[in-house]
């Protein structure tokens, strides 16, 4: 799968979990930007993914954490108006959709799988153990 496909698994998961709770989404949206929106999540996704694959905990505040310093410290906004981002509330949500593509390819690939798995139960690869079982995060 290329790089364009992945990400773009990512972005249909966002659009259909997340958009529809964007208080700054245009009547038609998504996608925003042919309506004249920049959309953050759509602008930085990879950034949102990468920040979001740094992590495993069972809270959700090492996630936003993450996020924080993955996208906002690239975003144009960091410390101007608007920031903090209007994007905050919507992280959660975000956090679950990456999670969701995630596990539907675990699903889908068996030697995936057994990686992913391992790493759900606390080890790595090898046997190597994680400090604490990782657990999904679930909004509230």
């Amino acid at each position: 799968m290329s790089c364009e496909s992945e990400m773009q698994e990512y972005l249909d998961e966002i659009r259909e979990q997340v958009c529809s709770r964007c208080i700054e989404r245009p009547v038609g949206g998504p996608p925003c930007g042919p309506l004249g929106k920049t959309c953050g999540v759509e602008v930085n996704l990879p950034l949102y993914v990468e920040a979001v694959h740094g992590v495993r905990s069972g809270r959700i505040d090492p996630y936003l954490d993450s996020i924080h310093g993955h996208v906002c410290d690239k975003c144009v906004r960091h410390d101007q108006r608007g920031c903090p981002c209007p994007l905050d509330y919507l992280s959660v949500l975000i956090v679950e959709a990456i999670e969701t593509v995630d596990e539907r390819r675990q699903e889908n690939s068996p030697a995936l799988a057994s990686t992913v798995a391992g790493s759900r139960k606390g080890l790595l690869p090898g046997g190597v153990r994680l400090s604490a079982p990782p657990v999904r995060v679930r909004p509230s």
